[in-house]
């Protein structure tokens, strides 16, 4: 450490600027990760639901009963 920055105090301005950079450097990662949370969310949304159809058309056709109707 230079004997320079020793005797600098750290000033108002100095601790702003280094949380707008640490600002800056998070927003622009999460909205990379927003974009990449919403499509995963779709797919899970989708996966489940053609999920639920596949299990239902399958109970159905367990449950299928054979009526024969005949007219005397």
């Amino acid at each position: 450490m230079s004997q320079a920055r020793a005797t600098r105090s750290v000033t108002r301005a100095d601790i702003e600027a280094k949380l707008r950079e640490i600002q800056g450097g998070a927003d622009a990662g999460a909205d990379a990760a927003k974009g990449a949370g919403l499509a995963a969310g779709i797919v899970v949304v989708v996966l489940a639901v053609v999920i639920a159809y596949l299990l239902g058309r399958r109970k159905g056709r367990k449950r299928r009963s054979i009526v024969e109707i005949r007219r005397i």
